[in-house]
Formats: structure tokens, sequence, C-alpha cells
């Protein structure tokens, strides 16, 4: 074939090629596929992952014999399941998981590794940097037990001065004890000074570090008043000392930094808490597992 056939035919190649190129349409976002946020991928899936603590009675904890999840919160968690599943026409399953707390939970960034946490969480400052936030479900007061044996501690404004107060790591009882915690609408007496502060992985680990003996690991534990009433009626051998210390309001809680959008799932989790409310849904859980109802902020 002569020289400038080839040449022709190499000419036609590529302006055939550049035609083509020139005739497709320039993609834009409008053309991609929406994001799926987190609310659609629930509905999608149909399973609402949720962490809590396997050892929080009795807000929350895993029953080994039996397989089952029992508490408060356990029951929060699947009250909000079956209406979320309700107002998405589907049906929705909650799947609990045990997280650490401080390491796990309180410390945020979840990695897309459960879509809440519902594990009565405290409202403060700080917390709100990582976390969205539900309106509070409930409010709890903090409390100090110390062993039944014990007979030095009556006021804990001065009797705990310098003492060892076991603790679960990363709670608002830890913050309270270093002088760190402020809660928005609450004043704040810290009125223990140079606590030797104890940090155990839940509250519970704390209470049974006290029980062994008074004095021995601690001498005394800060945590919530429920959780000390549970751990005294399972036949713990601690008491509670002294008037709570404040109150704090507890809440769902959504991590910041999700890597999938989670907004719509915060506001339709938001609206039901507000639902069981006004029903009085959470009052009578709050009877049933505290007996009286503690969703008030008053109370």
């Amino acid at each position: 074939m002569p020289k400038f056939r080839i040449r022709f035919v190499a000419a036609l190649a590529i302006m055939a090629m550049v035609a083509a190129a020139c005739g497709d349409e320039p993609t834009t976002d409008s053309d991609q596929p929406a994001e799926q946020n987190l609310l659609e991928r629930v509905e999608e899936r149909g399973v609402l992952e949720i962490a809590t603590d396997s050892k929080y009675k009795p807000q929350s904890w895993f029953v080994y014999a039996t397989g089952e999840w029992k508490g408060f919160d356990v029951d929060v968690a699947n009250e909000v399941t079956a209406r979320l599943g309700e107002q998405l026409g589907v049906e929705v399953t909650p799947e609990i998981e045990h997280h650490d707390w401080a390491t796990d939970v309180t410390a945020g960034s979840w990695n897309d590794r459960y879509d809440m946490n519902v594990g009565s969480m405290t409202v403060t400052p700080d917390r709100q940097e990582l976390f969205i936030f539900t309106p509070p479900y409930y409010y709890t007061p903090a409390s100090i037990a110390v062993h039944a044996d014990n007979t030095s501690v009556e006021d804990v404004a001065t009797d705990l001065d310098g003492k060892k107060v076991c603790v679960g790591a990363g709670t608002t009882y830890e913050q309270f004890l270093s002088g760190t915690l402020t809660i928005e609408g609450a004043t704040i007496d810290y009125v223990i000074d140079d606590a030797i502060i104890v940090p155990f992985d839940t509250d519970t680990d704390a209470l049974d570090q006290l029980g062994l003996g008074d004095g021995v690991r601690c001498d005394a534990v800060m945590t919530a008043t429920p959780t000390i009433d549970q751990y005294i009626a399972d036949g713990g051998p601690v008491k509670n000392v002294g008037d709570p210390l404040y109150n704090e309001p507890l809440a769902i809680a959504f991590d910041r930094n999700a890597p999938i959008d989670n907004q719509s799932l915060v506001d339709a989790v938001s609206g039901i808490i507000e639902e069981m409310h006004a029903d009085g849904t959470l009052s009578e859980l709050s009877e049933t597992w505290y007996g009286r109802d503690i969703t008030q902020s008053n109370t």
C-alpha cells in the first residue's frame, strides 16, 4: 500500500476516535448515584447495630447462660428499633453488641463499627464535640458507695478527701473526681478533694473491687445510684453514703465523625425518644427497672 494511503487511513482512525470522545456527554455530579445515608442503609439491611455495656446492671447486661441481653437500656434500644421499623415500613432487628466504654465508645470515631450507642451516656460539652445526641431519655443521680463494714465515711464532703475512689474508666464520675466535669445547666460542687482515682473497665468492676473489703482496693466507689442499688440487691457488700452529688442527662449517642451521613437516623431516633416520653413508655420502663420514674430532669 502506498505511504500516502497508510497516512490517510491512520488520520481517519484518529478523527473517528476524537469524534467519539467529543460525542460523549460530560459526567456531572448529578449523574452520580446519591450516596446512601445511614437511615437508608438500616432500612435496606433491616438491622440496627447498637453498642452498649455487657456488665452495667440494671442498665444493660448480657446473660451468658441464656444468650440474652437485659436491662433498661436494652429495653429502650429494642423499643426504639421496633418503632423505627414501623416508621420505615420494614422489619428492623436490633443487633446489640458489647463495646468497651473507654476505648471503643467514648473515644469517638467509631469507624462505622456500629450505628449508635444506647449505653446511658451523659451529655457533656466535651462529648458533644465527638457525638450527636438525642434528647435525654432519662436522668440519673451520681452517688458514693462504701463497703458495708465501713464506719469512717459519713460525710462525703470531708471524709473522702485524699482517699482511693474506684470508678469506671472514661466515665463522668472519673471527671468529677478530677474536677473537670461540666454538664450544661448543672452546678457541679466538687466536694471531694485530692481523691486517688482508681479506674476499672466498668462501674461494676469498681464495685467488685470495693466488695473485696473496706480499704482493700479502694475506700469508695462513685457511680450511678441505680447501679449501686442493684449491686446491693444482688448481695454485694456495699452501701450508699450521703446524698446524690448531682443528676446527669443520659442520651443515645451517634458518631459525629461517622464515614456515612447519619443525621437522618439521628432525627428519626430523636423523634422516637420524644414519642416515648410523651406516651409514658420511658416512665414505665424506668418504673420496671428502677422502681421509680427518673425520666424527668427534676427527679
